[in-house]
């Protein structure tokens, strides 16, 4: 196929399938290409923030709060000012002569840069100190002396909305309490008289804690304050460098176009570096006051403890059905930890962000959500942790309401779900909570994983372990998810007023390579080869003749940033269009070089060429056609051959999948291991292969993390107790098993080249199917739910609960006294 219309072909049983990209050999579409950026990274020349270095460059440390709540009452700078090497200690009365004691956050919020009066969460920043080198700046924050008066913290939600609970944000005009925000989504009154009528209700309250994305590399800046350009430079480990752009620029009052911030290589984000951080803020300051380069990198601790956190949500599911499983109404009913500040990293009409996907892959008539917010004296957050804006907290609550809704109608969980699946000839689907579904083929994608589990001779075997009595209990757990990506519609979707369009911008030059300059910024995604094939596929290129730019706001166009899958969805739709522009200049050139009707010249994808129709002898390459470009260019025509595409999509896209995680329980100890974990995805249609098979294992890692370890936890005067790598818990080769993985492809109409996007699909998916299988091991025993993260402990709790545990002090007794048996025998 030819046309750019006619992308997508019948098959057989009548759903869209992918057009054929791959066998060109080019590397477009479809070609498992190795990864680009990768020699660099292997061989130690990777470029990331601490790496850079200017000349004097002086070092910032911040002094950051002991105490969760407590008031300021004073600040000595004196005995730090004495270090030799110390240049300077900052504290927000230096920063109030510049209008910079305060940023806005990304929800309307304002936050201390440095604190003033009264500190709200551990670990807040309070001071900096600016030295000559790092560890001399570490001495004199040590030496700064910061009066406090201790006050009561609240760290629980549930606790900090009671009416005796100590006032957060008295720095708020009219605020009384610790109420953040409420919001709702569907009809209360419908899905409310659904329940009332329904034969079978089930209802189960569950947290999704406190999690951490911890990149492999904390946050950090340089700031490069210019006086003869009066230009402020500033490299940071930013997601999203041309927002915060924006921000920076707001906040310092500095014009725009005198501000550029570059993201050179960033050590993985996962969400947490979308946010502007006060050390961000202090950096560039302090460089802007001083006239020299400023760097701040955070230590571990200070990432995990003041950075923004994900989740928090404490959900009430219920789901209204049928006596045969058919489900009725879904309503939920969420508090949600916002911490200190409302500085949640999504969309700005989107309060509760995409959550209210929370009807999930089924077709489902009626629906009804809450939810409130509480600020805590915590750090805040909410950032898209590797997922859609809450989407992971939504598929959570209804993935495991559907396992809980199984069990109680003694349902096979894979039955229920194939019940209530919207089906493939219901797309476009919306959903009673407004979301416009693109496509899908749910029970195919279930079908596979099924078949790739052995789904059936598991469940035998399960059986089998019941009747015997076995050691070890086996469990079965299913996710059938759907995701929300792509952010966004521009009519619905901004990020501080700016609406969340992504750009390319693609200029051949005249031997015939390219260079593709993109507004997303990549933490490990892949971006200067999959965004090449792309554009490979597109103009009949080769891959490697072609190279991608990204992350510097003086160069390349403005874009929203990486976050939320949208850099397929958004940022390859925006280099998919602006090729085709450079493709339809090139038709012009082309048939100036054939000497031919503009009318007679076609396009033919699997060659890469132009031809002139009727006489496929005569054709023409695109390296020959952008030496025409600027040697030979037809009467009328502007010399070049480029583009650029700024793209604001009119939906978002739609991935889901099937994941099923067999596990073993062992009834002494609590502990689960892994028997098999299958993963199968529909993305649509795929740029290549095996960048997507590597985004899946390391995404159902990290799944596997929160399910079974990770947690950011406090004591009840504010310390966070998980702050650093002794107590937040990340998941090792030794934790993660062997994964299967398989596709299926379900283009999305709308999208220019089908794709969906799947970085967070398998975050989003994994720990509602390891949750439902814990869950099912112990399922006979009358339990209904885990808490995550399931450790030993939790686990074995429960084995007791359902009167399933072997007591472990029964075993050891029993050993002892058999030992003293031969020993007596032997006497």
């Amino acid at each position: 196929m030819s046309s750019d219309s006619e992308r997508f072909a019948e098959a057989e049983d009548g759903g869209p399938q992918p057009e054929k990209h791959c066998g060109h050999g080019r590397g477009g579409m479809g070609e498992e290409v190795k990864r680009k950026e990768d020699q660099r990274f292997i061989t130690g020349r990777g470029n990331y923030v601490d790496d850079i270095k200017k000349p004097g460059m002086l070092h910032c440390e911040l002094v950051r709060s002991p105490h969760a709540h407590a008031r300021i009452e004073d600040i000595d700078k004196s005995r730090a000012l004495d270090v030799d090497g110390v240049v300077a200690v900052l504290t927000a009365e230096d920063l109030l002569e510049y209008d910079l004691a305060t940023m806005p956050t990304l929800m309307d919020d304002t936050q201390d840069v440095l604190v003033n009066d009264k500190v709200k969460f551990q670990s807040q920043e309070v001071a900096a100190v600016i030295a000559t080198d790092r560890y001399t700046a570490k001495d004199g924050a040590e030496k700064v002396v910061v009066d406090y008066d201790v006050l009561d913290p609240v760290v629980d939600a549930e606790k900090a909305l009671e009416d005796d609970a100590p006032l957060i944000r008295d720095d708020i005009e009219g605020q009384e309490d610790n109420h953040c925000l409420d919001w709702e989504t569907g009809d209360e009154e419908a899905t409310a008289e659904v329940f009332d009528d329904a034969p079978v209700t089930v209802k189960e309250q569950m947290l999704y804690q406190r999690l951490h994305p911890a990149p492999i590399e904390t946050c950090g800046a340089v700031g490069d304050f210019d006086p003869g350009k009066d230009k402020l430079t500033v490299h940071m480990t930013s997601q999203a460098p041309h927002i915060h752009r924006t921000l920076f620029s707001q906040v310092s009052g500095i014009p725009e176009h005198k501000v550029r911030i570059v993201s050179p290589d960033v050590g993985g984000g996962f969400g947490n570096k979308v946010p502007i951080y006060p050390g961000y803020v202090v950096a560039a300051a302090a460089s802007y006051v001083l006239e020299q380069p400023v760097k701040w990198v955070e230590e571990r601790s200070e990432n995990i403890q003041s950075t923004g956190f994900a989740r928090d949500y404490d959900m009430q599911g219920e789901l209204a059905a049928t006596e045969d499983g058919e489900i009725l109404a879904v309503r939920t009913d969420v508090l949600a930890d916002h911490g200190a500040y409302n500085a949640v990293a999504q969309p700005s009409k989107f309060p509760a962000g995409f959550f209210n996907i929370f009807t999930g892959s089924y077709d489902v008539d009626t629906a009804y959500g809450t939810l409130t917010a509480a600020y805590t004296n915590t750090a805040p957050g909410g950032v898209a942790y590797r997922c859609s804006f809450r989407v992971t907290e939504a598929v959570y609550l209804i993935e495991r309401m559907v396992k809980v809704l199984a069990d109680e109608l003694e349902m096979d969980p894979a039955e229920i779900r194939r019940k209530n699946f919207i089906q493939p000839d219901q797309f476009p689907y919306e959903s009673p909570t407004g979301w416009n579904y693109d496509s899908g083929d749910y029970e195919k994608a279930l079908d596979k994983a099924l078949e790739m589990a052995d789904y059936d001779d598991y469940r035998e075997e399960q059986q089998r372990r019941i009747e015997e009595d076995a050691d070890k209990l086996l469990g079965i757990g299913i996710s059938s998810f759907t995701e929300v990506v792509g952010a966004g519609p521009g009519k619905t979707c901004d990020i501080a007023g700016v609406e969340m369009f992504d750009s390319a911008e693609i200029r051949v030059h005249p031997t015939g390579n390219a260079t593709v300059r993109v507004g997303v910024q990549t933490q490990g995604q892949g971006h200067e080869t999959t965004f090449a094939q792309i554009v490979a596929e597109e103009l009949g290129m080769n891959v490697d003749d072609i190279t991608v730019e990204h992350g510097d706001t003086d160069t390349d166009p403005y874009g929203l940033g990486t976050y939320g899958s949208r850099s397929t969805p958004v940022a390859g739709a925006a280099a998919a269009v602006a090729s085709r522009k450079v493709r339809e200049k090139a038709k012009a050139i082309a048939a100036n070089e054939l000497e031919a009707a503009e009318a007679d010249i076609t396009w033919d994808r699997e060659s890469g060429e132009f031809h002139v129709a009727g006489a496929p002898d005569r054709s023409i390459s695109i390296t020959e056609i952008a030496a025409g470009a600027y040697m030979n260019k037809p009467a009328g025509e502007d010399p070049g051959l480029e583009a650029v595409n700024y793209y604001d999509p009119p939906e978002m896209t739609y991935p889901f999948g099937s994941y099923i995680v067999i596990v073993e329980i062992d009834r002494e100890t609590g502990e689960v291991e892994f028997e098999k974990f299958v993963a199968v995805d529909d993305c649509g249609n795929r740029i290549n292969p095996m960048i997507i098979e590597g985004q899946i294992h390391g995404g159902l890692a990290q799944g596997i993390g929160t399910a079974m370890m990770e947690h950011v936890t406090f004591d009840d005067n504010g310390n966070v107790t998980g702050g650093d790598f002794m107590n937040y818990l990340l998941p090792t080769s030794m934790e993660i098993p062997e994964f299967e993985t398989g596709h299926t492809v379900t283009p999305s109409p709308h999208h220019p080249i089908g794709a969906k996007g799947v970085g967070e699909s398998p975050t989003v998916g994994s720990p509602p199917a390891i949750v439902n299988a814990v869950v099912d091991a112990m399922a006979h025993g009358g339990i209904s739910h885990v808490e995550m993260p399931m450790t030993p402990d939790v686990v074995w709790e429960k084995l007791d609960e359902a009167g399933l545990a072997t007591d472990p002090a029964d075993n050891v007794a029993l050993e002892f006294d058999v030992q003293s048996s031969d020993e007596a025998a032997d006497d």
